[in-house]
This record gives structure tokens, C-alpha cells and sequence, in this order.
């Protein structure tokens, strides 16, 4: 009955058109007072525990260093860096925009800021040269989803705090599927562009290289900043956080000064707004949580599937349709929170690797991300070429179907994420 209620109450929240965020914190309250004997007061001191976990102090700054280089140009001096190594390849615009979102997500951590970010300047650039625009936004929004797999990403930093994980860890396993998802839709390209004869840039000269290469160099020295001060042991995720906060206004300001002091203030409270959106939606997710714990409901869950004799096989794909589902509907932090408390156990149970669930869940997420209705991605990629969101969902939906592929590889063979933190003996 209690979870009846529970997931009902958050339905039909959601349905009436209840903000998500309040539709989890109302649904816990409610299930709360009336079925649990814990007090209301509860209710207060988690939402009170949520401000104060460390894991999550994370998020800000990452969103920070994301709009300090957004704002900085950086994205411009990657995208510039991407063509002089692959421009000359048939379609190589399109393979460099996508080489540039894989740069641009080891450095901000999320999909809609990498769409922003290099969307707003490489699909202007495909067009000018000859691209079809539909191409080159469903290239980008699919492209930009690298943001939250490629490390350091927000999402995994939400599964960490919610089921306490390793950052550090989640963020190594997430290295090789994003090398291996941008390097699948980087020869989907190519076969396309030989296909249908797009165009070639002329070939770089070592010097136009070497010139690119110094210019993005501060922007590439971050991924080695975050990523080298974490594995070292330098400093802890969190830590590596602020570093690229700061890091990141400095090289905005006083290397490429392309940002001035007068703007910085708008970038602080853009990244305030983001921050405070994100952090009540995980406040209420966490309250959410709360109950599904004191109410035993993951271990009631993980108790049905043992005796129902579910394989570990048959799981992952129940998990992956429950999360595709999901995707479409809700945020990314706010279905991890929901889901991971109960999904966890039961890969325990079942022998899967808690860092190997973690990739599969944000690779889901990915996914969610381009799915309507409510696919961030595809309204980002919408409000930076000027098409209308169905446009978009037919430019993304090609590249979609090779997004759904590479879920089959990352759930079904496990080495692909966990054979970088097992080598690095994490």
C-alpha cells in the first residue's frame, strides 16, 4: 500500500503538471505523514543533510567551470583545434564538431552546456561550408550527450553520492565508452559523407596545427588538472571541482580575456541559477529516497527478484527499459536518486559491479537526453539553430538508433567500462 501510494502520489503529481522537484519532495511528505510512524521532522533534517554532503559540493563548481568556458571562448578555440586535425577527412566538419564535444565534456560535465557551446558555433560553420543544417544539429545534440559520460561529468557525481560510490572511479570507467561512442559516430560520418560527397576542408599545415594546438592548450590542460589531480591523489573530486572553478575564471579572464570583469557577474549568477535548479531537484529526490529507505522498499523489490529467479542478463534489460522510459520524461539527477536506491541492491544480489550499473545508467540518461518529450538536448540544439524541436528529433533520430546499439555493448560487456579502474587497480 505504501508504495502504491508513493509512486501514485508522484504521478499524478507529475501528470497535473507539477514541477518534478516538488512532485518528489510532496510525494515523500505525503507518504510520510500519512503511513510511516517517523515524524514529520524527518522531512526537515534530510533536506538539511542534503546541503551537507560533500560529494555534491561537486556540482557547483563543475557547473561554474562550465560557464567560464563557455563564456570564455574556449569552445571556439577547441572547435578550431578539432578541424585542424580531422577537417581535411570527407565530412571532416562534422567529425571535428564531434571530436570538439568530446573535448568540451572532459571540461564542463554536462550535455546541454557542451550543445550550447559548440552547437552554437560548429553547426553555423557546416552550414556556411555546404552541410545540410539538419545534419549537423542531429549530429551535435547526439554528440553533445558525451557531456555527461566523458569524465568529469555531473550525473555520475549524482549515482556516486546516491548509492556511495567512487567518483574517482566512476569517472575512469566513463573514459573508454566516450572514446568508443565518439569514435563510433565519428565513422557513421564518414560513411555518410563518402556517401552523399560532403565536403572536405583543405589539409592543415603543421604550423595551422601547431597554432590551433597552442591556442587550445589552456583549455585541454584542464582534463590533466582534473582527471591527473584525482588519480594521483592530489585531491579528492570535490577538491578537483573547485580547482576547475578557478582554474577556469582565471584562464577566461587573464589568458584569453574574453571575458571581462563587468561580465563575470552574469556568468556567476547564470551558474547560481543552474546550481540552485539542480541542487532542489536532487534536495527532493534525496527526501524521495528517504522514504523508499526507511520504508525498506528496495529490499522488499530486491527480495520479489530473487525469488522470481531473474537472471543478471534479464535485469539489465528490465533496468534499461525503466530508465529509457524514464528519460523521456525526467531529469537525469532526479531519476538516479529515484531509481539507483533500488536498483543497487539488486545488482549486489545479483553479482553486477556497482561501477559497471553506474556507466549503464548514465549511458541511459544519454539517451534520455535526445527522447521526447522531454529531451533537454533537443531543445538546446532547437534555441541555437533556430529549427523547431520536431525538426530536431528527426535530425537526432538516425544517430539515435546507434546511441540505442552502443547501450547493448556497455550493459552486455562489462571489461568496456570497468577495464580502466581495474587497470589502474582502483
Amino acid at each position: 500500500m505504501t508504495i502504491l501510494f508513493l509512486f501514485l502520489a508522484l504521478f499524478v503529481l507529475m501528470f497535473i503538471g507539477v514541477p518534478i522537484a516538488v512532485s518528489l519532495g510532496l510525494a515523500g511528505s505525503l507518504t510520510i505523514m500519512l503511513f510511516s510512524p517517523d515524524s514529520v521532522r524527518s522531512l526537515a533534517i534530510k533536506l538539511f543533510e542534503t546541503s551537507e554532503h560533500y560529494t555534491l559540493l561537486a556540482i557547483p563548481f563543475f557547473l561554474l567551470a562550465g560557464a567560464f568556458m563557455t563564456t570564455g571562448g574556449v569552445a571556439r578555440r577547441l572547435i578550431d583545434f578539432a578541424n585542424a586535425c580531422v577537417g581535411h577527412i570527407r565530412g571532416g566538419l562534422a567529425i571535428g564538431a564531434v571530436l570538439a564535444c568530446m573535448l568540451f565534456a572532459a571540461l564542463s560535465g554536462s550535455s546541454p552546456a557542451t550543445v550550447a557551446a559548440v552547437g552554437s558555433i560548429a553547426i553555423a560553420g557546416m552550414v556556411r561550408s555546404g552541410y545540410p543544417q539538419a545534419f549537423g544539429a542531429g549530429i551535435v545534440c547526439n554528440a553533445g550527450t558525451l557531456g555527461i559520460l566523458i569524465p568529469p561529468s555531473v550525473v555520475m557525481v549524482v549515482y556516486a553520492a546516491a548509492t556511495e560510490t567512487s567518483v574517482g572511479k566512476l569517472f575512469m570507467a566513463g573514459v573508454i565508452p566516450g572514446l568508443m561512442l565518439g569514435t563510433a559516430l565519428m565513422i557513421g560520418i564518414y560513411i555518410y559523407a563518402v556517401k552523399k560527397n560532403l565536403p572536405a576542408m583543405p589539409r592543415a599545415s603543421f604550423r595551422e596545427w601547431l597554432s590551433a594546438a597552442r591556442k587550445a592548450l589552456w583549455g585541454l590542460l584542464l582534463m590533466v588538472i582534473i582527471l591527473g589531480g584525482i588519480y594521483s591523489g592530489m585531491f579528492t573530486p570535490t577538491e578537483a571541482a573547485a580547482v576547475a572553478a578557478v582554474y577556469s575564471g582565471a584562464i577566461a579572464l587573464f589568458v584569453y580575456k574574453d571575458l571581462t570583469w563587468r561580465e563575470c557577474p552574469k556568468v556567476l549568477l547564470e551558474s547560481s541559477k543552474l546550481s540552485i535548479m539542480l541542487m532542489f531537484i536532487i534536495a527532493n529526490a534525496m527526501l524521495f529516497a528517504h522514504v523508499l529507505t526507511t520504508e525498506q522498499i528496495p529490499q522488499q523489490i530486491t527480495a520479489w527478484v530473487i525469488e522470481a529467479g531473474l537472471q543478471p542478463w534479464m535485469f539489465l534489460l528490465v533496468v534499461n527499459i525503466v530508465l529509457l522510459i524514464a528519460g523521456a520524461f525526467m531529469e537525469p539527477s532526479a531519476i538516479i536518486l529515484i531509481l539507483a536506491p533500488i536498483l543497487f541492491p539488486i545488482a549486489i544480489q545479483l553479482g553486477i559491479d556497482p561501477i559497471h550499473l553506474g556507466v549503464i545508467m548514465v549511458v541511459n540518461m544519454e539517451i534520455g537526453l535526445i527522447t521526447p518529450p522531454v529531451g533537454l538536448n533537443l531543445f538546446v540544439t532547437s534555441a541555437v539553430t533556430g529549427m523547431s524541436v520536431p525538426q530536431v528529433i528527426r535530425a537526432a533520430l538516425p544517430w539515435l538508433l546507434m546511441l540505442l546499439s552502443f547501450l547493448m555493448v556497455i550493459t552486455y560487456v562489462p571489461a568496456v567500462s570497468l577495464a580502466l579502474p581495474n587497470w589502474l587497480g582502483m
